[in-house]
């Protein structure tokens, strides 16, 4: 991958996964030799050190070092939901007593599919006709019928609607509340078998799940990942249209999973799913919580109505809960056997961290655990937030058994996360970074992070999303201000929102924050990062926050093609040139 493309932790870490590999090793007794086979000074390619990095693990330990981005086996994403190839067809009747409803005439009915989209639908299918917040789902019943469904679920509201089908219907006050458990039977109760992680949190949700998915790779485990950036099932990847797809899409997944010999699941489950019933049925061998703060208000009544819905991942449906010891929010869910982990260091935690070091993007540090366990590790990824990720995924690791010395070294050799800290800059003398933080809390993690690695200035370009959550647009203005030296308010994803407007109330926080951090408007992203690389200069970083990895900007209902990471690497290449190199 070219300079431009670089992931930090990943194709970044020529040197920096190097460091903290030669770091872990040591501690297992691998002599320095088995690890450095060429001289200290040569210069090294970042994606050929990582695989020679991989390679001599294997020589050393003969355990498998999971590959990072770029050895990902079927890199192009395809577009919609996977579903089985072969599935056992259910009764109708066997579904209703699962979903708890009447059993309609036509019991004996042979169903081989679900899904709640009309326009899904497939022959066999049970169409889930649920109420949105503009129409009915039972309203295309009939359009289901004709593409072949075979009965309907839904609630007393639809089914004058769903009569239209002359299809057998179920009927359950909360389709929704229901529906994971029945998609889960129809496709042949589909975490039977596998390891199921899941993992929520305000932020770091996604990062924390690449590193569990590293170790589970580094444990010899077939690893599916489902999530923000991207879902993948083996060697299957798939657009991700939402952080936890719905629950008929889901349990497809899972199943497809496993015909491709995926042992191992590790998925984001994020407060909507929650909420919504996405997760019901799943059967989660490890929950983890990163941390809680504000967000998502606009859909949620308020922040103990978000925090509830977080709750409900620890409401008895995981056999093992891992919480961050450091947040006092998630006191109220802490329970006797509750594995904890504290990234400040606490040894009252179950799993602790001490001796952080960093030097540029590698973070090196101690991990002690149960019975006076203690293991070096690091993380190749920058900030104290990382540390705190990276102890998760290692005590997640371990609760699903794998192996503490493994889970460490395979956290150490993770290969970094799209658009999570990711370098586009190659070697401009003017360092480019792209990460998704939106929320004041993220925003606050990640310049404190890139603070740490510069003596020059740190420019933040940042926006808030429209139709979204209000409230945190000051906030995030205010995080922005206090850690950055000069901060490009600009858009986001504006929606139907008034551009203007919402930078507006970005701006409030920015300048009530009062840290004397040179505040600028700049109005379109294009040019907002445009302006950013033109003020730099060399030793500087410019931090584009916000959309991460996302290859749209959503204006006016309407989805423009505008990818952060693309746009910043040709900024700086406008400036710098070939030092940036190519994508």
């Amino acid at each position: 991958m070219s300079g431009a493309g670089r992931v930090l932790g990943g194709a970044l870490a020529a040197p920096a996964v190097r460091k903290i590999m030669g770091f872990t090793l040591a501690g297992y007794r691998v002599p320095p030799s088995a690890t450095d086979k060429s001289p200290s000074s040569r210069s090294f390619r970042a994606e050929r050190a990582r695989r020679d990095i991989i390679g001599e693990w294997r020589q050393t330990t003969g355990a498998a070092v999971p590959s990072g981005p770029d050895d990902r086996v079927g890199s192009d994403a395809v577009p919609g939901n996977p579903r089985p190839r072969t599935v056992n067809p259910v009764r109708l009747g066997d579904l209703a007593a699962r979903a708890g409803a009447v059993p309609p005439e036509g019991a004996e009915v042979a169903v081989t599919g679900v899904t709640h989209a009309s326009q899904e639908v497939r022959p066999g299918d049970l169409y889930a006709a649920l109420p949105g917040a503009r129409r009915h789902g039972a309203e295309f019943a009939a359009a289901a019928a004709e593409a072949g469904a075979v009965a309907v679920l839904t609630d007393p509201a639809g089914v004058a609607l769903a009569a239209a089908a002359g299809l057998p219907t179920l009927v359950v006050d909360d389709p929704r509340a229901v529906l994971g458990d029945v998609a889960a039977t129809v496709y042949g109760d589909s975490t039977a078998g596998l390891t199921v992680i899941g993992v929520t949190g305000t932020a770091g949700k996604t990062s924390t799940s690449y590193l569990i998915e590293s170790g589970l790779r580094a444990a010899g485990h077939t690893t599916g990942l489902i999530g923000t950036v991207e879902t993948r099932l083996g060697d299957l990847v798939i657009d991700s249209v939402r952080t936890t797809p719905e629950a008929t899409d889901l349990h497809a997944m899972l199943a497809v999973a496993r015909e491709r010999g995926v042992d191992a699941v590790v998925m984001e489950v994020s407060s909507h799913a929650l909420a919504m019933g996405r997760v019901g049925g799943v059967r989660f061998t490890v929950g983890g919580y990163t941390n809680f703060g504000s967000d998502h208000l606009d859909f949620h009544a308020d922040e103990a109505d978000y925090f509830a819905a977080k709750a409900k991942l620890f409401d008895g449906r995981c056999q093992v809960e891992v919480l961050n010891h450091d947040d006092p929010a998630l006191r109220p869910l802490f329970k006797p056997a509750t594995v904890s982990y504290s990234a400040a260091g606490d040894p009252a935690a179950t799993w602790w961290a001490d001796g952080v070091e960093g030097e540029g993007y590698t973070q090196r540090f101690t991990v002690h655990g149960p019975d006076g366990l203690t293991l070096p590790t690091g993380v190749a990824l920058p900030g104290r937030h990382n540390v705190a990720n990276a102890l998760l995924a290692i005590a997640t690791l371990v609760a699903a058994g794998v192996d503490p010395a493994t889970a460490a070294a395979g956290v150490a050799a993770c290969g970094g996360v799209p658009g999570r800290l990711e370098l586009v800059s190659g070697d401009a003398p003017v360092r480019g970074v792209v990460d998704y933080a939106h929320k004041a809390n993220a925003i606050e993690a990640v310049l404190a992070a890139l603070r740490q690695l510069t003596a020059g200035r740190l420019i933040c370009v940042v926006g808030a999303g429209g139709d979204r959550d209000r409230g945190k647009r000051p906030t995030m203005g205010a995080a922005a201000a206090q850690g950055a030296d000069v901060v490009l308010v600009t858009d986001d994803n504006p929606r139907s929102e008034d551009p203007a407007a919402i930078r507006a109330e970005v701006l409030a926080g920015a300048y009530a924050a009062g840290t004397g951090a040179r505040i600028i408007e700049a109005p379109g992203r294009r040019a907002a990062i445009e302006e950013a690389v033109r003020v730099a200069e060399p030793g500087d970083i410019v931090a584009l926050l916000g959309k991460g990895q996302e290859r749209g900007q959503e204006v006016n209902g309407e989805v423009l093609p505008f990818d952060d990471r693309v746009e910043l690497a040709e900024a700086l290449r406008a400036r710098f040139g070939d030092l940036v190199g190519q994508r």
